[in-house]
């Protein structure tokens, strides 16, 4: 059991009896008041979003998450295909537990498959991710002086903003969680 305030995003918690994941957290402090902690959370069997509203001491079932890493290997449908490089098993993972993975993979790259009880429970992406630029309009001369940046497609059909000396098919670093530019590849 852990506290509402200690509370991160991507924890698996019990709540009313479903498995719920935490996709984004605030605290609210009221003046004098109690602070509480509004979280938005995700069913894992339904993939229903909640909000929700926890004092900071009230406490939270965590069940035992277990973590394996899997490889990605293509879309199927509505469906990745991993597969587990110890054993070369197939697996495949429904889209309703992680919706954006599909924006950030290309093939090859490892993620993390959580199960609670055996049963499926989410999808945990690398960090950061490293995809070619497709589309994006070209260098705008003596634009490196200011701090602007422009609209680029990657490979995978993710939209961000670059930096505007970032031209068609360069590589470039991404953060997974935010879905933002980091740094161009070298």
């Amino acid at each position: 059991m852990i506290k509402a305030v200690d509370l991160r995003k991507g924890r698996v918690i019990q709540h009313d009896n479903e498995l719920w994941t935490v996709h984004d957290i605030h605290r609210t402090e009221r003046g004098n008041l109690r602070s509480y902690m509004q979280c938005k959370l995700k069913n894992l069997k339904t993939g229903r979003m909640a909000d929700f509203r926890f004092s900071v001491d009230d406490k939270l079932e965590t069940p035992h998450v277990d973590e394996r890493d899997y490889e990605y290997l293509y879309r199927e449908g509505d469906h990745l295909v991993l597969m587990d490089p110890e054993s070369y098993d197939q697996i495949h993972v429904p889209l309703t537990l992680n919706e954006d993975a599909v924006l950030y993979l290309k093939g090859n790259e490892r993620v993390k498959v959580l199960k609670i009880g055996g049963d499926l429970a989410g999808l945990e992406l690398p960090f950061t991710v490293e995809l070619t630029v497709t589309d994006t309009p070209p260098v705008i001369k003596g634009a490196t002086a200011t701090n602007q940046s422009k609209d680029a497609v990657m490979e995978t059909g993710l939209r961000i903003r670059v930096p505007p000396f970032i031209e068609n098919g360069e590589a470039v670093r991404v953060d997974t969680r935010t879905g933002e530019y980091i740094e161009r590849v070298k």
